[in-house]
């Protein structure tokens, strides 16, 4: 069980799997007010960087399980690198269908809703592990305006315009799960940066390390395409964020 390698490759320097800097999870852990004791599910939990250093900054604890080998290895370490390896566990398994033992205080998907069919199925998925009054913490994408065309669309990674809502849009939606959205803290261009952007010199390194891999030609092909596709596309039409959720 793994994510496909060009994920492994392309965001093996990765500490963190989205459009977030470090402060801006700095900044969502201050909004959602966490204190020690808190508890805490991360379903796609990736390289470990929110349950860690919220451990390390707040005193929660939790479970976070990923599907990569990778980063569910850099997890572990970096658990131990801050020193909250008794706090935090991860696991490396499929988190579609998982339900914590116990209930949670914040059950998380940020990121990877695919694991739900989309963000109101996952929503379903993580409200099963909550306790009542618990904070449910959904990160997605949302169109920053509207794409012109379907091929726009399509160079945004998209299937199709109809793949997501604008802002005001995924906000009322949630409403309509039932849900209050609490406290937001979203991407901006800066942050995208970040995330895009390392992917182009992980890459070029990986090349330079192994240029007779089999897979070279498809990561040759990334590096070359990607600068110019992030730049006219995603950098100006698609915004992402992690909203928190409380039920009514």
């Amino acid at each position: 069980m793994d994510i496909p390698r060009i994920f492994n490759i392309t965001e093996s320097a990765h500490r963190i799997h989205n459009p977030f800097t470090p402060e801006k999870l700095v900044t969502l852990g201050a909004a959602l007010r966490l204190e020690p004791g808190v508890r805490v599910l991360d379903l796609g939990s990736g390289s470990g960087e929110m349950l860690c250093t919220w451990a390390r900054d707040h005193g929660v604890s939790g479970i976070g399980i990923d599907m990569s080998r990778l980063f569910t290895e850099q997890a572990k370490l970096r658990a131990e690198e801050l020193g909250v390896n008794h706090h935090v566990t991860f696991i490396h398994g499929d988190a579609a269908g998982y339900v914590a033992d116990e209930k949670v205080d914040v059950a998380a998907c940020v990121g990877a809703t695919w694991i739900g069919g989309g963000f109101a199925g996952t929503i379903e998925l993580l409200a099963r592990s909550l306790r009542p009054g618990g904070i449910i913490l959904i990160g997605e994408p949302y169109w920053r305006q509207l794409p012109p065309t379907e091929d726009v669309a399509r160079g945004c990674l998209a299937g199709s315009i109809s793949d997501f809502l604008l802002l005001p849009e995924l906000l009322v939606f949630f409403g309509r799960l039932g849900y209050d959205v609490v406290e937001m803290v979203v991407a901006d261009q800066d942050s995208w940066d970040r995330y895009e952007a390392a992917k182009w010199l992980t890459m070029r390194r990986w090349l330079d390390a192994n240029p007779d891999d089999e897979f070279a030609k498809e990561v040759r092909a990334q590096l070359t395409a990607e600068p110019a596709r992030y730049a006219a596309y995603t950098r100006e039409y698609l915004g992402w964020g992690v909203f928190a959720l409380m039920g009514r």
